[in-house]
C-alpha cells in the first residue's frame, strides 16, 4: 500500500543510534573549548523535513512541501507512514497512542483512529489567522499549536502577532496565548509546568507557566537570538538547555535560560528542526534543507537528516 510504501536513500555509515560515519563537518564551541563532532547523513533526497519526533523506537518527520509522513527506523531508509491532499507540520501522540498532525492549509489537526483513518481532531479556523505550523503534545494530551500569524509565501506580508491554540484531548479548542509573533517549535518541561515556544519573527525564546486549566500564563523571555539568527525546531535537554535550529545561520545552537549559547554546530544546509533521540535520547538529529521555498523544494528532493552525538540525554516533551 502506498502509505507503507518503502523507500531507501544512500547515506553514510551509521550505528543502530543512526550516527557513526562523517559525511558533513560541524564544529561547536562551548566557551573557548572548540568541540568537533562527527555528523552522520541519516537520510537525504527529502522535500523538507520538519517536526522531528522520537518514538517508539523511531523518528517520525513531516515531509512539509511532500505532504507525507515519514519514519526513519533504519541505517538510510525511510517509510512514507501517510500521503496527505496537502501539507503537514507538526507531530504528537494522545496518552492511548493515536497520532495527531497538523494539517496547515485548512488549519486543522487531523488524529488517526485505531483502523488507520485521519478524522479531525479540532478545528483551528478561527485562531489560526494563517498557517498552522508546529506543536507540542503535553502528558495528558493537550495539544498546543502555534501558527504563521501572515502569508510569508508567495509574498510576504508585513508580520502580525499570532495566537497558541489549545486542544483538549477530546477535541475543544482555545486560545492559549495571544500576541506572539510567528509563534513556532516549542517543548514543554518535564515537570509539565513549563512551556518554552520559538517566536521566530522576533528572533527569541519565550516561556509560559501552564495552568491548572492548560491556558499559558506568566509570559517571559527565555532567550534571545542575535541579528543574524533566527529560531524555528527546537529540543529540550536533561540540563534545561535547549538545541535550536536557525536556518539563516545554517547552524543548530545549544542556548541556557537568559540566552547564553553554549555550543554550535555548523551546517551546509539551513537548519530547520532538531530532536534528541535514540534509546538513551542523546543522540541530536538535525534537519536541514538547502531552501526553504516551497515550490522549489517541491522540485528539488535535497532536504536532509542528520544526526550527531551529545553528552546530555533528552528531557521533556516532544
Amino acid at each position: 500500500m502506498e502509505e507503507h510504501e518503502r523507500r531507501c536513500k544512500a547515506a553514510g555509515r551509521v550505528t543502530n543510534v543512526l550516527c557513526s560515519s562523517i559525511s558533513d563537518s560541524g564544529a561547536s564551541t562551548r566557551g573557548e573549548v572548540p568541540i568537533s563532532r562527527a555528523i552522520a547523513t541519516v537520510v537525504e533526497g527529502i522535500s523538507f523535513g520538519e517536526a522531528p519526533r522520537w518514538t517508539h523506537g523511531a523518528l517520525y518527520l513531516s515531509d512539509i512541501h511532500a505532504n507525507r509522513i515519514l519514519r526513519v527506523d533504519s541505517p538510510g531508509g525511510y517509510e512514507v507512514v501517510r500521503r496527505f491532499d496537502g501539507p503537514v507540520s507538526g507531530l504528537g501522540w494522545l496518552p492511548d497512542g493515536r497520532m495527531l498532525v497538523v494539517s496547515m492549509h485548512d488549519r486543522k489537526v487531523l488524529r488517526q483512529e485505531t483502523d488507520g483513518r485521519f478524522v479531525v481532531h479540532g478545528d483551528l479556523w478561527n485562531i489560526a489567522t494563517w498557517d498552522a505550523n508546529d506543536m507540542v503534545v503535553a502528558g495528558d494530551g493537550t495539544a498546543y499549536v502555534g501558527n504563521f500569524g501572515f502569508r510569508i509565501s508567495p509574498t510576504r506580508e508585513e508580520p502580525k502577532p499570532a495566537a497558541i491554540a489549545k486542544i483538549t484531548p477530546s477535541g475543544a479548542t482555545s486560545v492559549a496565548a495571544a500576541g506572539l509573533w510567528f509563534p513556532n517549535g516549542m517543548v514543554i518541561s518535564g515537570d509539565g509546568r513549563t512551556l518554552v515556544v520559538a517566536e521566530s519573527a522576533a528572533r527569541r525564546l519565550s516561556a509560559f507557566d501552564i495552568a491548572e486549566d492548560g491556558i499559558l500564563v506568566n509570559q517571559r523571555l527565555w532567550g534571545q537570538m542575535a541579528p543574524h539568527q533566527l529560531p524555528d525546531g527546537i529540543c529540550l535537554d536533561g540540563e534545561g538547555a535547549i538545541w535550536i535550529a536557525s536556518p539563516p545561520s545554517k547552524e543548530v545552537v545549544r542556548m541556557r535560560e537568559g540566552g547564553e549559547i553554549v555550543e554550535r554546530i555548523a551546517l551546509e544546509q539551513e537548519a530547520i528542526a532538531c530532536m534528541l533521540g535514540g534509546e538513551d535520547r542523546r543522540t541530536l538529529f538535525m534537519l536541514t534543507a538547502e531552501r526553504r521555498d516551497p515550490e522549489w523544494c517541491r522540485h528539488h528532493h535535497t532536504a536532509r537528516v542528520l544526526a550527531t552525538r551529545v553528552e546530555v540525554p533528552g528531557a521533556g516533551l516532544p
